[in-house]
């Protein structure tokens, strides 16, 4: 990987309106490759990053989680919460911003939104893993959960896997509603047929793919054994916290499972239902060619995907040059700047040369000075 660190004592900065500039003129399609190419490069080098699972703060109305990790070059690390009760408050479900740092001097190079950059990073991701264990000739996708990442799904999907008709499903009836009406507005849906479906069941009938999305911190049975026909590829993304799963233990039990990082999707995706033995494959082995995927045609294969902080590395450093080479983003002294490094008090010096307030002598305590 080409070395990324700038040479000057800033951080750039990416806001939400700056990553929103950067997909709308290199378009969502260009955006979506190009990051699904980092994140391929970065599951490649797997065995070169310092890895560990995600650390989580849990309460009874979401969760916030840190997500850290490095290479030889550059650290990074992703704040991000869970709260499904957000959206009656006005705020996203999901919000986050992360950090991309030099290992050599631990300079941070880019702090960064990642709310938006989290959605299109996790449908490149699903696609990706779509790419190596569904079908090829999978043209059907079933979207259960019609929320605020359902749109870059369902765009990656149809333009990364040939995706042609997607058919939605969501228990609140607005989020499917606001779905169709922001892709059916979109030039990059060209193509792409719609249906509302009345309940997950009707949905998944004869899909080819099925990608849950589901927002509620509860343990639920969208899909269930019996749902899925032979050869289909549920690419399983709402499962991510212990507690908060989607799919009945019979289909995985069932099925071929590839995951992300395994010690953190056991205690934290559908798997954390299952037996400590039940076997699984980490999805860079499949990429990487020393794993196989899908054993056949017939086959039920399952990604059950967490969310792992090598994609969020992934996308740090694809915001980071993108951001570079169109000049966006803001120069930020988050670090200050010493003319001697060892000097950090004389941050402070310019107040008190300013001052004009002499400074008060405190008399010696004479019963202290005879003890």
């Amino acid at each position: 990987m080409k070395h990324l660190t700038q040479t000057c004592q800033e951080t750039l900065f990416l806001s939400p309106s700056d990553v929103a500039a950067m997909v709308r003129r290199q378009g969502m399609v260009p955006m979506l490759q190009g990051m699904t190419a980092c994140i391929e490069q970065d599951f490649l080098r797997w065995s070169r990053f310092d890895k560990s699972a995600r650390l989580a703060s849990h309460s009874p109305d979401g969760v916030i989680e840190l997500m850290p990790i490095a290479d030889a070059s550059h650290y990074s690390f992703k704040y991000v919460n869970g709260h499904p009760k957000n959206t009656s408050h006005g705020l996203p479900t999901v919000m986050a911003f992360g950090v991309l740092a030099d290992v050599a001097t631990g300079m941070p190079m880019l702090l960064s939104e990642l709310t938006l950059a989290t959605a299109l990073r996790t449908a490149a991701t699903s696609a990706l893993a779509a790419r190596a264990l569904a079908r090829p000739e999978s043209r059907v996708m079933a979207l259960i959960g019609n929320g605020a990442q359902s749109e870059f799904q369902a765009l990656a999907f149809h333009h990364l896997l040939g995706i042609e008709e997607i058919r939605l499903y969501d228990v609140d009836a607005a989020a499917t509603a606001k779905l169709m009406r922001n892709l059916q507005a979109n030039p990059d849906s060209a193509g792409l047929r719609l249906r509302a479906c009345a309940s997950s069941l009707e949905a998944v009938r004869d899909a080819d793919i099925v990608t849950t999305v589901t927002a509620d911190k509860t343990r639920a049975d969208i899909i269930t054994a019996g749902m899925l026909r032979p050869g289909t590829h549920l690419n399983a993304v709402g499962g991510d916290c212990p507690g908060k799963t989607e799919i009945h233990p019979e289909v995985l039990a069932a099925a071929k499972v590839f995951v992300e990082y395994e010690p953190q999707t056991r205690v934290e995706g559908d798997l954390q239902q299952m037996p400590s033995g039940f076997a699984v494959t980490e999805l860079w082995q499949v990429l990487a060619g020393h794993a196989a995927g899908r054993g056949s045609a017939e086959q039920v294969t399952v990604f059950d995907s967490v969310g792992f902080a090598l994609e969020d590395f992934s996308a740090l450093r694809y915001l980071y040059a993108q951001a570079r080479l169109l000049g966006l983003g803001q120069r930020l002294p988050l670090i200050p700047r010493l003319d001697d490094p060892k000097d950090l008090y004389q941050l402070l010096k310019p107040a008190f040369l300013n001052s004009k307030a002499p400074m008060k002598q405190i008399a010696p305590n004479r019963e202290s000075m005879t003890t």
